[in-house]
């Protein structure tokens, strides 16, 4: 028998492992599931030496531990790197799940339930493509290494410190994630480009303390207003950002990639029924394509301060807070983006208010030579199992491991994605495409042979 028939024989047993997998409340950011996390870094590990794997375990960390796995075959083979989350974001807001979110539901060919997709459902498919290489060929062709993190959805604080600190342990010749999604279930696709993101917390403050807007209001700044007008002032009405400097590295997209941007199939009219929008706004020199992710963008992800409950309170108040982040594009230096947004920030605003800028996040983004031997391994993969070669896309959002590989260990990572654009990540009723997990671990048997 061999790789691919014992996948097919064996497709019950691998979405029933992946359904106990799912019913792991693995939520990361929640203090109350601190337990349930380590208890989905330990099963994942046995199910790692299920498969095969010589050597297996979880590895404590500052945070959440991360499960570390190798399986080293022949030290003249390629050793792939690879790279997955097991924690989730939490399921809130329950009442808009149609099934409980962690009792993984099958609707014909949809699997939902919390983390289905992200990521639990796209790294499982290389835990058994591994087993599947073990039953029927003794050992993969290549050597591999898994590191899978439990800290992914709060922002990986623990990541980067452990990869730093066991360069040698993850010597690599490619990493590889399986984190994002392809076009369609009849078109794959590969991200090649990931943004970068930059993030910060403004505050403005006023009077020393909540005013009576009676008595004060005309002759007080009020720093909601003063907050707003700042804000305003960041981006013009076609969505160019006014920050002094915050184009000069941006690398702009060559003519080449545009024409393979061009390719991503794309529905103007469905874009915007999905989105719940009259129109799109934005650059109107690029196309929405390439707007939400090969272009930097600036957004107010939250604004808050005074009085919020219900009814009236006529209050002045002293502070006005709001949350900015910056999408950012290849060459751009996220600390870099701060500084330039604090400044900015401070030299517009106004003498009537004080304002404080604190940097709450930061990410480099990422770009995949599309003709490394790695990739081309990848793209035969895909056309092996798809019947079709993939279309090259680029990534609205941010993987910041993929930069942390790179500036540590001096690896490329190519992004081996199972997902589905509706597979609705972060939201109620997430779910992962059964045929896209099976698909999933046909592929990644190909593309480790490939290598």
């Amino acid at each position: 028998m061999n790789s691919k028939n014992y996948v097919s024989a064996h497709q019950d047993q691998f979405l029933s492992e992946l359904k106990d997998f799912l019913r792991i409340p693995s939520v990361s950011t929640q203090e109350k599931h601190k337990d349930d996390v380590l208890r989905a870094a330990q099963w994942l590990r046995d199910r790692l030496l299920d498969a095969g794997v010589g050597r297996a375990e979880v590895l404590e960390t500052a945070g959440h531990p991360v499960v570390y796995a190798e399986w080293m075959v022949n030290e003249d083979a390629p050793t792939v790197l690879v790279y997955g989350h097991y924690d989730v974001q939490p399921p809130d807001p329950l009442d808009e799940w149609r099934t409980p979110p962690f009792e993984p539901t099958q609707e014909g060919d949809d699997l939902f339930a919390r983390g289905a997709s992200d990521d639990k459902g796209q790294l499982y498919a290389h835990v058994k493509a591994l087993e599947a290489f073990h039953e029927t060929e003794g050992a993969p062709p290549v050597n591999v290494k898994c590191i899978f993190e439990g800290e992914e959805e709060m922002g990986s604080p623990s990541l980067e410190p452990f990869i730093a600190a066991h360069q040698d342990l993850l010597a690599a010749d490619v990493a590889v994630i399986s984190d994002t999604h392809i076009l369609g279930q009849e078109t794959p696709s590969i991200v090649y480009g990931l943004r970068g993101l930059a993030y910060v917390e403004v505050t403005v403050t006023g009077p020393s303390g909540d005013l009576h807007s009676g008595h004060y209001g005309g002759a007080v700044h009020n720093p909601i207003n003063a907050l707003c007008a700042i804000i305003a002032d960041l981006q013009d009405k076609n969505g160019h950002i006014t920050i002094p400097g915050f184009y000069d590295d941006v690398r702009e997209l060559t003519p080449e990639e545009r024409e393979e941007l061009a390719k991503v199939p794309f529905d103007r009219e469905a874009w915007l029924k999905e989105a719940g929008v009259p129109t799109d706004w934005g650059e109107p020199e690029y196309t929405i394509v390439e707007r939400t992710s090969a272009r930097p963008t600036l957004d107010v992800n939250g604004i808050w301060g005074g009085y919020i409950e219900p009814g009236a309170k006529t209050v002045l108040p002293s502070k006005a807070h709001a949350k900015i982040s910056m999408r950012l594009v290849p060459d751009q230096d996220p600390e870099t983006i701060t500084e330039l947004v604090a400044e900015h920030l401070k030299a517009i605003a106004p003498p009537t208010v004080d304002l404080e800028v604190e940097s709450l996040h930061g990410g480099d983004g990422a770009i995949v030579d599309r003709e490394s031997p790695a990739m081309q391994a990848a793209v035969d993969a895909y056309a092996a199992t798809f019947g079709r070669e993939p279309v090259f896309t680029r990534e609205g959002g941010s993987i910041p491991v993929v930069a942390a590989f790179q500036n540590y260990l001096g690896l490329e990572t190519i992004l081996i994605g199972f997902g589905l654009p509706d597979d609705n990540l972060h939201a109620p009723n997430e779910k992962f495409n059964i045929s896209m997990f099976y698909k999933g671990i046909e592929t990644l048997i190909h593309f480790y042979k490939n290598l």
